[in-house]
């Protein structure tokens, strides 16, 4: 049994075959390790876009709400740029 193995590991086509594999997997240019890097980052980037494209979505909505009534308007304002009005004051209260 010994000795099969060793005529199987002394074979010039399983040599080849074990270099070539070998070869491919670890100093080819598209070899495993850079593979999966890659394949890591196509993956964070569809999370990415995925996020991006609801935001989007979300932005175009409160941007249609803007545009369309003028209270929702009003109430922006005031919140995101601390906008009043005359004779009115304004209190920040920050945690």
């Amino acid at each position: 049994m010994k000795e099969q193995i060793i005529q199987i590991i002394k074979n010039r086509y399983f040599l080849v075959t074990a270099f070539f594999l070998i070869w491919v997997g670890f100093f080819d240019q598209n070899d495993w390790v850079s593979r999966k890097a890659v394949d890591t980052q196509i993956e964070e980037l569809q999370a990415d876009k995925e996020f991006f494209t609801t935001e989007v979505e979300r932005l175009q909505e409160v941007r249609k709400t803007l545009l369309t009534d003028d209270e929702a308007l009003e109430k922006y304002a005031r919140e995101k740029y601390y906008m009043k009005k005359k004779g009115e004051d304004v209190f920040v209260i920050v945690d």
